[in-house]
């Protein structure tokens, strides 16, 4: 049923001439899913004051809640049996629909921006969400059929929860396929969730991912802590509410990312609207380092000057800020898992080599994941993914290069079972600081057998024959004049005997 629903809904956008890609898609699909799961959790809420014998504060004011704007209903008997259905006498559609949502809604919503206590509450979350984005659907027509589709979506049962939320994944992963910009919001899960079982968090410990996107890290990192804690409600409401924070640049990316983290439980997500680049790493203290981070931040962007300033290594590549970021960010022996694009291993500009030399000196970069080409649908970039904890120099390096034994693709994309046999050896090390398993795939170096002057870290597999290096043109040219003097030698030694 919710598949269906999600395809009708689709179709409707597609008819329309406001939007007109997989972004607007979701994009416009997340506001009108938030504003329906509201509903469902200001109702839940409702029911729980009832029961104590309490009176509940709606969050929002009656016209602007969703039975009264979206889904006025009647009773219609219809047989022995009364059911609910829209109102029409009462619903707006056509222009006064999309008069109403323009010019009344959302600047409501958007104004709890400025009434929200801390930006940690959902009234902030409302008033973030309707501030960055804009109602995109022109015809009122169609959005009134996508209001009833939306009507339909159950928010309560946590079976309900899990099944939309794993088709709004399914959606986000569309969006980065359908290329364009959608491929920075989409990370493949299975390496994701590789990522975490090698850093294994716990419960207690804080999750942060600066560059978060659709959330995809900071949703699976929450399954995975929820699977193996006890369930206590101390341990629920820390996962739910001191656990996993990011942050997120972009308008669309930090809306499909809220609606993500809501869909997989999560009330009101502790990410900020904003440019973590913007933040001068020298102003990081203590209480803003975290235990644990993961992240997938954008590669080949380039920062401005005054963005540059606000870091120890001068560099307009955003992976490289990131990385700096990261560090700083990070607890001393805390972990880290980043997805980095693989020219940072060796590239000899000065910032690049310094900032090995920075990430080698304080912390311990014990392993270096290869992934092989194709593995980000789109993206046409190789990948790496750099595990290391903070406070150690690092002496030894275990490399692991992946070989799926296929090519990687939209129609071949990265499983996990893929990724088992890392992840079995990444995780049977006894400590970070041990050499890893040597296998055809994997190898180590120590730190000390870099050459010192670039640091280089490509992987270079010991255990793959070496390829013959390509010869040049004038190595070619005077290979053929040796083998012609050959001949003529040959032929002239013949004509000799005859």
């Amino acid at each position: 049923m919710f598949e269906q629903t999600f395809k009708n809904i689709d179709d409707l956008l597609y008819k329309d001439s406001g939007a007109d890609s997989e972004l607007d898609y979701i994009g416009q699909t997340s506001w009108i899913m938030f504003l329906r799961y509201l509903d469902e959790l200001e109702r839940e809420k409702a029911d729980e004051a009832e029961l104590r014998g309490e009176e509940y504060n709606f969050i929002l004011d009656d016209e602007y809640r969703w039975p009264n704007w979206a889904m006025p209903k009647v009773k219609v008997k219809k047989g022995d049996t009364e059911v609910l259905e829209v109102d029409h006498h009462k619903a707006k559609t056509g222009t006064d629909l999309v008069q109403f949502v323009n010019s009344e809604l959302f600047p409501y919503l958007a104004a709890f921006k400025q009434k929200a206590d801390n930006p940690k509450t959902i009234e902030y979350k409302i008033g973030e969400i309707f501030s960055e984005l804009n109602n995109k659907i022109q015809s009122g027509y169609i959005l009134r059929e996508i209001l009833e589709y939306a009507d339909e979506l159950p928010f309560r049962a946590s079976t309900d929860k899990h099944e939309l939320s794993h088709l709004y994944e399914t959606k986000i992963k569309n969006m980065g396929n359908a290329g364009r910009n959608g491929g920075q919001y989409y990370t493949p899960r299975p390496l994701i969730r590789a990522m975490i079982k090698v850093v294994d968090p716990k419960i207690g410990e804080k999750i942060y991912d600066g560059a978060a996107g659709s959330c995809g890290f900071l949703c699976e990192a929450y399954e995975y802590l929820y699977e193996r804690m006890e369930k206590t409600t101390g341990n629920l409401k820390t996962l739910q509410e001191e656990t996993l924070y990011g942050k997120e640049k972009k308008n669309l990316a930090y809306v499909i990312g809220i609606m993500n983290m809501i869909l997989h439980g999560i009330e009101a997500p502790n990410i900020i609207h904003t440019n973590t680049l913007g933040e001068n790493i020298r102003d990081i203290q203590e209480k803003d380092r975290y235990h644990v981070i993961l992240a997938n931040p954008p590669f080949g962007g380039k920062e401005r000057k005054e963005v540059q300033q606000n870091f120890d290594i001068k560099t307009g590549e955003t992976a490289s800020l990131f990385l700096q970021h990261f560090i700083k960010s990070l607890k001393t022996g805390g972990r880290a898992a980043i997805v980095i694009k693989n020219t940072f291993l060796s590239n000899t500009d000065n910032a690049s080599v310094s900032l090995r030399k920075h990430l080698l000196e304080s912390c311990n970069l014990h392993t270096i994941l290869d992934m092989p080409a194709g593995t980000f649908t789109g993206a046409g970039v190789k990948t790496v993914v750099l595990f290391f904890q903070k406070g150690e120099p690092t002496k030894n390096i275990w490399y692991y290069q992946l070989d799926p034994g296929r090519n990687m693709g939209k129609t071949n994309p990265l499983n996990d079972k893929d990724m088992e046999e890392f992840v079995a050896l990444a995780t049977s090390r006894t400590s970070a600081a041990v050499k890893g398993a040597e296998t055809e795939k994997s190898w180590n170096i120590s730190v000390f057998e870099l050459v010192e002057d670039t640091l280089d870290l490509s992987p270079k597999n010991p255990n793959t024959p070496e390829e013959a290096p390509l010869r040049s043109p004038e190595e070619i040219l005077e290979e053929m004049q040796t083998l012609d003097a050959e001949t003529s030698a040959l032929l002239n030694q013949i004509k000799e005997l005859i």
